[in-house]
């Protein structure tokens, strides 16, 4: 890696339980390894099944003596989550790091504390442009959106490594290669794809925003409509009957069927507050919150 191979490269990859954190710092760790550094990996993903969060230290270089980044010595910081990137923003190196995050937000329990309909739930405030400013070099991407227009929403970890490709220099067909080894076999076309669209997307320059109507922006400027209705689709074969959404749905409207799976057995008492869909560990869960206009008079 040129002049990198000088000093120890230290990335850090945060998120919540279920997006594929360990995947990424799997991914980054056996290429980095396969190009003969030394390297050294810390994680924690305790609360993976439980919605909590998860996150990964890869470092390497020549030389690698501890698995854990000091604060402050993170080059690249990877987000799969909006709130958690924020919470290690601080982490990062103020003069050259590197802030790479999917606009994606996981809300956690205790942030919904109003259960009207339509409500808005307490999330960080921060906005994209206001975070970039904060950094060296970023990119907040969509890549949630942009993994779910290939076919998988799932994948969106693999569109942040497509964008992590750019910033690292290892070979294009070297990622792909791991890639392929890493994800099960039926989902190795999507993840080519997703990881060719998250390099394509990063490669137009060192800071950039491109968040969609379902990201950030939407949350943050959407007016509060009192009147909605709401349309909760599940994935049927996605779902693993885990029992999150069915035991921490305030309103209890969700249960397990006979097949296991999760399913809205009481609609009237959904009020669209979307705590499921952000703690599925499989994203197996859309809520859709469609405002009811007044009729003109």
């Amino acid at each position: 890696m040129g002049e990198k191979l000088n000093r120890t490269m230290n990335v850090l990859i945060v998120g919540v339980g279920g997006q594929g954190v360990i995947m990424v710092s799997k991914v980054l760790a056996q290429l980095c390894q396969a190009d003969g550094h030394d390297v050294k990996q810390s994680e924690v993903h305790g609360m993976a099944k439980r919605g909590g969060g998860v996150f990964s230290h890869v470092r390497f270089g020549p030389k690698v003596w501890s698995p854990t980044i000091p604060e402050g010595e993170v080059d690249i910081l990877v987000a799969l989550e909006w709130a958690e990137g924020l919470r290690w923003l601080k982490h990062l190196k103020p003069d050259t790091g590197t802030f790479i995050a999917d606009c994606q937000k996981i809300v956690p329990p205790f942030a919904c504390r109003n259960r009207k309909r339509g409500a808005e739930p307490a999330y960080a405030p921060q906005t994209p442009e206001e975070i970039i400013e904060q950094v060296h070099a970023g990119y907040v991407m969509d890549a949630t959106g942009m993994a779910a227009n290939l076919g998988n929403a799932r994948a969106s970890n693999t569109v942040l490594l497509g964008a992590l490709s750019t910033v690292l220099d290892f070979p294009e067909e070297a990622w792909v290669e791991i890639i392929a080894a890493t994800v099960p076999a039926k989902s190795v076309e999507v993840n080519r794809a997703a990881f060719a669209e998250g390099r394509a997307w990063a490669m137009g320059g060192e800071k950039r925003i491109d968040v969609t109507a379902s990201g950030l922006h939407k949350a943050h400027s959407e007016v509060h409509h009192p009147q909605v209705d709401t349309i909760l689709e599940i994935t049927e074969e996605w779902c693993k009957g885990c029992d999150i959404c069915v035991k921490m749905c305030p309103e209890r409207c969700l249960r397990l069927n006979d097949r296991l799976k999760a399913e809205l057995a009481l609609p009237d008492l959904c009020t669209g507050c979307q705590l499921c869909a952000w703690l599925c560990p499989d994203q197996a869960i859309s809520v859709t919150n469609i405002p009811v206009t007044e009729p003109a008079e």
